[in-house]
This record gives C-alpha cells, structure tokens and sequence, in this order.
C-alpha cells in the first residue's frame, strides 16, 4: 500500500474536515452538524443524513451523485443519527486528483476509481472524528484491492490500493469498508492492537465469471488494509488531541512574532530597491 496521509484542515464554516490520501490518489471532506434542516427534509425521528461529491473540475454529475449515494449507505449504518432528530448532518467530499483515467474530473460514464474511494470514505471518517459532534457506532476504514489479469496457467493476483498506472492491466477491482468497533465479536486473526471489524460495503467486481471463493479472499485481503488505515487514524487522533491541549500563544508572544515578521519584510524591501 502506498504512503497514508492525514491532515486536519480545520476549514472555516463546518465542525470537522481533514484530507486523506494514499499517495497521489487525495481527497478533502468537511461535516457540518448538528445544524438547522429544512422543513422539507426534517425527520422527526432521527438526523437527515446529505451527502454531495464534488470532482476535480467541471459539476458534479451522474457518476458523483452515484459515489453519494453510496456514501450515505455506508455512514447512515455507522452514526446514531437518532441522537439528534430534526436536524441535518452533511458531508461535503472533493477530489483532490484527476487523471487520465476520468477519476475525480466529473467524467460522465467513466466512474471514480476504487482508491479514490475509498480515500473519500477514510478523509469523510476523519472529518467525523475532528468534528465530535456526531456520536459514531464505530470508525469506517476503506481500502481498494484490484485483480491483475491472470495467466493461462496461474490464478489471478490480488493487489493492494492500485495506482493509476496499474489500472489498464486490472480486469477488477473494487473499495472495500469495513466498520471497526470494540462491540463487534472477535475474529481469532485479528490484531490485537485493532479493534474487531464488519463488512460494510464493497463494489468488488470482475471481468471473469463471479467466483465467490475469490471475493472471500479480496474481503480477507482487504482488512489488512483496512487495519494499516484505522492505525493511521488512531495516530492521526492522538496528534489532534495533543494540538487542542497545547496552550495558545500569549499576546507577548504573537507581537514579538509581528514585529520580527516587519522587521524581515523591511530587510526585503531594501533589497528590493538595490
């Protein structure tokens, strides 16, 4: 798997919102809520759950209402939504990388790749664990796992979060979700370090005849992964707590700063006029 990243933007306007990435492949997500609902929206048994996928470029089309859509089945199923009814609780996800392959620019019929969603379900997670407004059943990690295609003689490969540059040789792939929580029983190969996991949702699928052996093994390939993922949000977690306890900067302090920032910005203006 490549390199994960995770950033807490801290973006104006919204209670939560982080970036997450696996390598090049990024996405920005942002959660608003408990905030006021509409009187058309509002449910009088539970929070309304809004979902909008914005590419790269371009509008949001058919495809990104699509990849919503999913989105909203996977997080309705982990938040308890009924803890704050007749109200509105929305996720607001952007694409951070588009190629050639249409991925994250809006291209019409051509779909979101599987690594790229599955970064916009972990940066989504992230935003619901920088917000804390929402209380959550458990903590949503996703991977994407691709099959190169085989040869004659040898059984297809599993790989682990395919790069673009792999994507022409897959003749499958898909994202995989899994919901990590202390309350799910234990699995006997579980890491002790990681809380049990369930199958949320996956959109695996093959050029082949289906074969339900090999979903088995993309499912049990995939948590690995996933636990890589939910390591890195716990890491990630720790560093936000630590930055909320740290004590802000004194007013002695940030005049000392501006005054050392005129000071440089007059040195720049006399090399300027030389």
């Amino acid at each position: 798997m490549r390199d994960l990243s995770v950033v807490y933007e801290g973006l104006d306007r919204v209670d939560g919102s982080a970036r997450f990435g696996f390598g090049s492949t990024k996405s920005l997500c942002s959660v608003s809520g408990p905030i006021e609902v509409r009187p058309t929206l509002e449910n009088p048994s539970q929070a309304t759950l809004d979902v909008q996928i914005r590419p790269l470029a371009a509008i949001a089309g058919t495809d990104s209402k699509a990849l919503a859509t999913t989105l909203k089945s996977v997080f309705t199923s982990s938040l308890f939504l009924s803890h704050h009814p007749r109200t509105l609780v929305q996720i607001v996800g952007q694409a951070l990388c588009g190629t050639e392959s249409g991925s994250g620019l809006g291209s019409a019929g051509r779909g979101w790749n599987a690594s790229l969603t599955a970064s916009l379900v972990n940066a989504s997670t992230a935003a619901f664990l920088s917000a804390g407004s929402v209380p959550m059943k458990g903590v949503v990690c996703a991977v994407a796992v691709g099959r190169l295609q085989p040869d004659p003689s040898s059984s297809a490969t599993l790989i682990m979060d395919p790069e673009e540059a792999e994507l022409p040789r897959l003749d499958g792939s898909g994202c995989f979700a899994f919901t990590f929580s202390a309350v799910l029983p234990a699995s006997p190969l579980s890491c002790h370090d990681v809380p049990p996991c369930a199958l949320t949702w996956t959109n695996y699928t093959t050029a082949g005849p289906f074969d339900i052996q090999e979903v088995k093994r993309a499912t049990e390939f995939a948590k690995k992964g996933a636990q890589e993922v939910w390591l890195k949000l716990k890491e990630s977690v720790r560093w936000l707590e630590k930055s909320a306890a740290s004590p802000l900067p004194s007013k002695a302090d940030v005049k000392k700063d501006d005054e050392e920032t005129m000071g440089e910005m007059e040195v720049d203006d006399e090399k300027v006029e030389i």
